[in-house]
């Protein structure tokens, strides 16, 4: 029945083989060269293998009949010995290489061992050499589709993160001219045609088109841009021609910087990929030297202690089957693996995760502490409205935007935007700015001043109060008031859905951290539903709040720190772990997180949360997995009870079953 099964396992491996090389002929799967070869020699010693077992049995028994008993074994021996080395050869050779160098103890170590003492055993006995060319084989196709499976999950974030632009279109004497994008200084003029990336930030000075987004931000849905938008590299070019002048070089453009996170985010270890790591290390030689006990301990026993003959053959057997269950492939290759494909799948949502370490402490999550200005607000500050105003609304504006004309500050903007014109500094003269107040100026030869009630009571004004949230900028024109300007930052349209998601997906505490007005935090906070603020801080209070909360934290719970700007730095360097805004944010902010949200989509936290602990979930299946199908079936093996084929299953199927499970990583869209 055994036989029967392997034979079928070997016609499986068989076509399966034929069928994959014939796939990659048509070129309808991607495969290395290394990859082709070590397919080719698995068909062609399977089918050897499984010829052998026909002409075996019956031609070669019949040379030692007819011819003389050595003619038939000889050439026996031969034949199977030739198809243990095609199948085999290269584990024999990384064994030797690694006995050489003194790394003794490793997988090849223990393959070789193992299929080569069986063969030992069976030239011994005139016994049966199927069982370690099949046990070889068997390996040989585990670590071929590990090896598949591994670089369909490279060449799938490679694929996703190919943003990598190969020119700029520079124009000079009037034609395209291909440069790279390092040759590129800040301030040149760039062409991008439809269907070309994005190479370089910068603004978009001509022309209008849509973008496809999808690399950067994860986000399907095409985004429109026009004259005056800035534009970030990595993008693609959908429809119109677009002229750019670049704000960035390409070292620091956003292109760069993600493929310089994805690039590295392999060399920062999680704590279980480093504890995989260590127990490789102890494990393997503990179980080489436990094999070496098994098989001469027990005959010593048996001929000292009890009079009895050695059966070393049984034991040997023993000890060679349990040399192949002790692999610790399945570990070994399935929790970087998953690590890898968490942050592959991460990235296809639009997250980029600096390393599995941040991935592990991400999935312990349990408080979530935002920045408030464009964290949780568009940072965008918008007139919306005008009260007791005595003259035409365009009046009243014009005149606070005239006299705020000479100001870089947020709200001064916000007032020429409203403005909607270039504001006639002609028209102005005699500015003066008074610090924590507002601006006192003459516009068309009249006193203006804008600014707070400190403004108003400082000239002896009568103001009126204002009860909307926002900033409230307070006119009045040669002395007597003239209403009031309310200007507030805008919410992110789903900033609400991302308290609400986040609180779905298990966060005990959310808490808001902001430099604003009292008044201004709480009701941002209470139209989100935002369990804590705290407000009117400084940067280094916000690092002394974060360090409160992180003081308050039971058990193994960890912190996240929210923020975009540079004064958010300190933070997300002392939280636990620190997420930025990618789009929007500033270089020292997504320099300092362990976390980058592309498209500054505050619900994309609570899916990486999502995604981070279903990563962690399947690390922790495969260890439990692995480790307990290999110590029973290792405890069984010393008893005699698992033969050859099974201990394979031990650790080329729990091997196989691992990397599918690990894969499982990549698909996070419906998280």
């Amino acid at each position: 029945m055994q036989e029967i099964i392997v034979n079928i396992l070997l016609i499986t491996v068989i076509l399966t083989a034929a069928g994959f090389l014939m796939a990659a002929r048509k070129q309808k799967n991607n495969m290395t060269k290394k990859q082709k070869k070590m397919l080719m020699r698995i068909l062609i010693a399977s089918a050897i293998l499984l010829g052998l077992q026909f002409i075996s049995s019956k031609m070669l028994l019949q040379l030692d009949q007819y011819l003389f008993p050595s003619a038939g074994r000889l050439v026996r021996f031969l034949l199977y010995f030739m198809d243990y080395l095609i199948i085999g050869y290269d584990i024999l050779r990384k064994a030797f290489l690694g006995i050489r160098n003194r790394r003794v103890f490793d997988e090849n170590f223990l393959m070789a061992v193992a299929t080569v003492g069986a063969m030992i055993l069976a030239v011994s006995s005139n016994g049966d050499y199927f069982e370690a060319i099949a046990v070889m084989l068997f390996y040989q196709v585990g670590e071929w589709f590990q090896s598949y499976a591994v670089g369909r999950s490279r060449r799938n974030i490679s694929e996703l993160m190919d943003i990598r632009p190969d020119y700029a279109n520079i124009e000079q004497d009037g034609s395209l001219e291909q440069v790279d994008p390092d040759e590129v200084a800040i301030g040149s003029i760039i062409i991008v045609q439809p269907g070309e990336k994005v190479p370089i930030d910068g603004i978009i000075l001509e022309g209008t088109s849509i973008l496809n987004t999808s690399a950067l931000t994860g986000e399907s849905l095409p985004r429109e841009a026009r004259a005056g938008d800035e534009i970030i590299s990595g993008c693609i070019n959908m429809s119109g021609v677009l002229k750019i002048q670049t704000t960035k070089e390409f070292g620091e453009s956003t292109v760069s910087k993600i493929l310089d996170l994805v690039e590295n985010a392999s060399s920062k270890k999680s704590r279980s990929e480093n504890f995989i790591s260590r127990f490789a290390k102890i494990y393997t030689p503990f179980v080489c030297y436990s094999a070496l006990a098994l098989a001469l301990l027990p005959p010593l026993v048996r001929i000292i202690a009890l009079g009895l003959s050695g059966d070393w053959g049984t034991w040997i057997y023993r000890a060679l089957t349990f040399l192949i269950i002790s692999c610790p492939c399945a570990l070994v290759i399935s929790i970087p693996l998953s690590f890898f494909a968490g942050i592959g799948g991460a990235s296809q949502a639009g997250v980029l995760v600096k390393g599995s370490n941040y991935l592990e402490t991400l999935s312990k999550v349990k408080t979530v502490v935002f920045d408030k200005t464009g964290t949780l607000t568009q940072g965008v500050f918008e007139v919306n409205g005008i009260h007791h105003n005595e003259m035409e609304n365009h009046k009243l504006i014009e005149y606070a935007a005239l006299a705020e004309s000479a100001s870089s500050h947020p709200i001064s903007k916000s007032l020429q935007r409203a403005y909607g014109k270039e504001p006639d500094r002609s028209r102005v003269s005699h500015i003066q700015e008074i610090s924590g107040n507002g601006v006192i100026a003459k516009v068309d030869g009249r006193d203006v001043a804008a600014g707070n009630d400190k403004l108003m009571r400082h000239l002896h004004v009568e103001y009126k109060d204002c009860h909307s949230t926002g900033t409230i900028i307070h006119m009045a024109i040669d002395g007597k008031y003239a209403g009031h300007i309310v200007i507030s930052d805008m919410l992110k349209p789903n900033a609400k859905e991302a308290i609400s998601a986040l609180k779905k997906s298990g966060i005990d505490k959310t808490v808001m951290l902001t430099g604003d007005a009292k008044k201004v935090a709480e009701q941002v906070s209470a139209s989100l539903g935002i369990d804590k603020v705290y407000s009117e801080l400084l940067p280094a209070d916000k690092v002394a709040k974060v360090e409160e909360l992180l003081a308050q934290k039971t058990g193994k719970s960890k912190l996240a720190f929210v923020g975009d700007g540079i004064n958010d730095a300190p933070v997300l360097t002392r939280a636990d772990i620190g997420i930025a805004m990618g789009a929007m944010g500033s270089d020292a902010a997504i320099e300092a997180a362990d976390i980058v949200l592309m498209d500054d989509d505050p619900v994309k936290i609570s899916k990486a949360i999502k995604i981070s602990r279903k990563c962690l979930g399947i690390v922790y299946q495969n260890i439990i997995l692995a480790l307990g199908i290999k110590f029973a079936c290792l405890i069984l093996g010393a008893f005699g009870e698992v033969n050859m084929y099974m201990a394979i299953f031990a650790d080329v199927g729990v091997m196989i079953i691992a990397v599918l499970n690990a894969i499982r990583c990549l698909f996070v869209k419906k998280l």
